[in-house]
């Protein structure tokens, strides 16, 4: 009996494919499981095209066996079998695929997809092998023969005895070394749990015996004894696969609790049955609690990915934009071009289509549940707001018109989580710009001085506490053609009344006063000057530019940042008791100016929340205006 050699190429590609291409060894069972899967696809497909042939389901399947003693694990199928010259192609020749070649011949005809398209997926078995024995009849055939392999070497291919069409592959399980324990793979429990992670939906059933135990016939002891029965593995029609009037809201919770996507219930979910440039079929979750670790870099975004009902990816991150990371679920696809390996998958135009529909379906639904169900989305924004502001922040913009009708921001009138939308059609007709003021939190907010003058007017403020929220909205800039202005900004679009232009004429006669508070504040404030929006405080910090306070805040707190600076501007409100005491100051004492204005503006930082340079002197400051 010769041995054969591998083809040079074959067996340079046979040695990287078991040391590299294969992230996880436990995959060589869906390899080997969806290659028995395809032949007896075969067996359809003939069927199809001989009306002499009666496809009888029930008599196909494909079983797994372990026998722990003689360190060997079996998976055989009642599929079409092979020849001589099929083993030697298919088996003789690594990536020739006999599934590829099929399919091509029988394109035109209607019925299952065959999985495999390249033929690499069975030289897997080597990751967990010593020897891999193939022993194949051909449908319709008196021979069988028996195909051998101890890797990379070389195989032989002789006559052997089989009763029925199929194929048997026996792998020899390796030994133990000390990196590695390969007597897993001859664990029931083990096998159990590979053959429902990745191949529970193949449509055919996978059989084994299963061990077990019950009470013994005639024991008054209530006495046990051991059993095996043959158990059906996988559930071979995905919940994705059933008609939606089928299933109830209990069922796809059930699915979404089976497949761990989370351990709390899904606040919606979507199904979606696609049949046009792209077929595929998906069951999307919309989580109701963010999970721990989201906001960390140890979380993983992206979807389950099937080719017909076999798991290629678990997370198949290409599928879900970084905005929509929170979504949980799956796709199964017949038209993913596979490459190399059911690992790696070509970025082909039919992904991308996919990824396409399911970010406009989610969307959609999240309108919808903005829309018919307020409470629900108001649940779901407490968890995954934060995400959707970071989405319209991110890649420049890109995605703010997708985005900007779903983001919340709490209102200063109507106390709870509005859209941009209804704040813009609450708007007076003279209101120029949609109002915010940003703070660590609502509290603090409210009592922020430079909100007094919106606040009089009636005008609607949305209040930002989240770190990210005026970062957006400096990215959206306007919504229906309406500007976003801070409460702190320089220009807040109001009128003057009468009032106000009798200050900006005071302010003519205060110039000399500060300018000499912003010689004492030099590198501290832009400018120092009567304000117009403070009604009962006696000072705040205002800006010009687009960097405000909150986001200098923000940007200093990031590790390695840089000195940024936003340009200050410190607001006197000359209607106040204090401003007759700096009127004062500047006509008597020059110290006692100083004095006051480093106090003002240190009063003013603290409003803000922001960190005043010199404690010590503050404190000492406040103790010399006490005596």
């Amino acid at each position: 009996m010769a041995k054969k050699q591998f083809k040079a190429e074959s067996k340079r590609l046979l040695e990287m494919m078991i040391n590299s291409i294969y992230t996880q060894r436990e995959i060589f069972l869906r390899e080997l499981i969806s290659n028995a899967s395809d032949a007896i696809d075969k067996m359809y497909y003939k069927a199809l095209a001989d009306d002499k042939l009666v496809f009888n389901k029930e008599d196909y399947y494909i079983k797994v066996a372990v026998d722990k003693d003689s360190r060997t694990l079996t998976i055989t199928d009642t599929g079409i079998g092979m020849s001589k010259d099929e083993l030697e192609n298919n088996l003789g020749v690594i990536a020739k695929s006999g599934s590829l070649a099929f399919k091509s011949e029988n394109e035109s005809k209607d019925g299952h997809n065959i999985i495999g398209q390249f033929g690499v997926g069975f030289y897997s078995a080597f990751m967990v092998a010593d020897v891999v024995t193939v022993v194949s009849k051909a449908f319709g055939s008196d021979e069988a023969f028996k195909w051998e392999s101890k890797g990379a070497d070389g195989y032989t291919i002789v006559p052997c005895e089989k009763d029925t069409a199929g194929t048997e592959i026996t792998l020899q399980i390796k030994a133990n070394t000390e990196e590695d324990q390969y007597d897993e793979y001859l664990e029931e429990y083990r096998l159990r749990s590979i053959i429902k992670k990745y191949s529970d939906f193949i449509r055919y059933p996978i059989k084994m015996d299963v061990k077990g135990q019950r009470p013994k016939e005639g024991s008054e002891e209530n006495e046990l004894e051991d059993y095996q029965e043959e158990q059906t593995i996988n559930s071979m029609v995905p919940i994705w696969r059933k008609n939606k009037n089928e299933l109830t809201t209990e069922d796809y919770e059930r699915f979404y609790n089976e497949k761990r996507y989370g351990f709390d219930k899904p606040l919606k979910h979507i199904h979606i049955s696609a049949d046009g440039a792209v077929v595929y079929k998906a069951i999307l979750f919309i989580p109701e609690h963010t999970p721990f670790d989201y906001y960390t870099k140890e979380y993983e975004k992206g979807l389950e990915l099937y080719s017909n009902g076999v798991l290629i990816m678990n997370k198949c991150s290409d599928l879900l934009p970084d905005y929509f990371g929170f979504v949980k679920g799956m796709v199964d696809s017949e038209d993913l071009s596979l490459n190399i390996s059911r690992e790696m998958l070509q970025h082909d135009r039919q992904l991308h289509l996919i990824a396409k529909n399911i970010k406009n379906k989610i969307k959609s639904q999240l309108q919808s549940l903005l829309k018919d169900e307020r409470e629900k989305y108001e649940t779901f924004y407490k968890s995954f707001g934060r995400q959707l502001k970071y989405g319209v922040y991110s890649d420049y913009g890109a995605n703010k018109e997708t985005l900007q009708d779903l983001v919340m921001f709490y209102s200063s009138t109507e106390k709870k989580l509005v859209t941009l939308d209804e704040y813009v059609s609450r708007m007076p007709e003279e209101q120029k710009y949609i109002y915010y003021a940003s703070g660590e939190s609502i509290e603090r907010i409210e009592k922020l001085p430079q909100a007094e003058m919106v606040a009089d007017k009636g005008y609607e403020i949305l209040y930002f506490t989240d770190d990210i929220d005026e970062f957006a909205i400096k990215t959206i800039m306007q919504y229906k053609e309406k500007e976003f202005r801070s409460v702190s900004s320089g220009d807040l679009g109001i009128e003057a009344d009468e009032n106000d232009q009798a200050e900006e004429a005071n302010d003519n006669d205060n110039k000399v006063l500060f300018e000499a508070m912003q010689s004492i504040l030099t590198g501290k404030v832009k400018q120092v000057k009567a304000s117009k929006r403070l009604k009962s405080h006696p000072v705040c910090l205002s800006t010009e530019g687009e960097l405000s306070i909150e986001m200098e805040k923000i940007l200093k707190a990031m590790p390695n940042s840089q000195d940024v600076q936003a340009d200050k501007v410190l607001e006197i409100n000359v209607n106040h008791e204090v401003f007759q005491s700096l009127k004062n100051a500047q006509a008597a004492d020059q110290e006692k100016l100083n004095l006051y204005t480093n106090l003002l503006y240190n009063q003013a930082l603290l409003i803000e929340g922001l960190p005043i340079q010199d404690p010590v002197q503050f404190t000492n400051d406040m103790c010399k205006v006490m005596v």
